[in-house]
């Protein structure tokens, strides 16, 4: 699956137009590790791959999380697992991150069923990996986030100013402004 997922995934990010410079710069290593890693999708292969985020979004606003070992506040997402593609790990990780009954926002599908890439951000990853981060709006309706034991159980949903200004990511943050319905803080984006 692999061989064959690179190209749709190398074209989704080619065809990102970047919210800012950071996002461009990301792009760009993005696209060139793709054509240089041998599987980009396993984090055992090499210490650099992509992984999978969701923006969790509804009519409360959005999702964020107090990540357990980094102690910053993010969205929901992690590795891909065998098998999967990043925008099934961001919906895989947003619910069992969040507990919530997430989808992809229809409005957000291509004529295909892959989800529209929202935003594309390369960051470390602790132990020396580092992140080719391929991220996903996620609906989440508006339940309460239930996170099973072992995931953060601080996580919340915010009005969207109220999550750029909680989000410990600049690159989060500029993402979340970006995506903000203009009618309103609990407008659904």
């Amino acid at each position: 699956m692999t061989s064959s997922l690179v190209g749709p995934v190398r074209a989704a990010v080619a065809a990102r137009v970047p919210i800012d410079a950071d996002e461009a710069r990301s792009i760009e290593r993005t696209l060139a590790e793709l054509d240089r890693l041998a599987d980009p999708f396993s984090e055992d292969a090499d210490p650099v791959h992509v992984t999978g985020s969701a923006i969790v979004v509804g009519p409360r606003g959005v999702v964020l999380l107090k990540h357990k070992r980094l102690g910053l506040w993010l969205q929901p997402g992690g590795h891909v697992d065998a098998g999967e593609t990043p925008w099934d790990a961001a919906l895989r990780e947003a619910h069992e991150e969040t507990g919530l009954a997430v989808e992809f926002r229809a409005d957000r599908l291509g004529a295909d069923g892959v989800p529209e890439l929202v935003h594309v951000d390369v960051h470390p990853g602790g132990r020396g990996h580092t992140h080719l981060d391929l991220r996903y709006l996620v609906d989440g309706g508006d339940a309460d986030p239930n996170p099973p034991e072992g995931e953060s159980q601080e996580i919340g949903w915010f009005a969207w100013s109220d999550a750029v200004e909680r989000a410990s990511d600049e690159r989060l943050a500029a993402l979340l402004r970006t995506l903000a319905p203009p009618d309103g803080p609990h407008a659904t984006g």
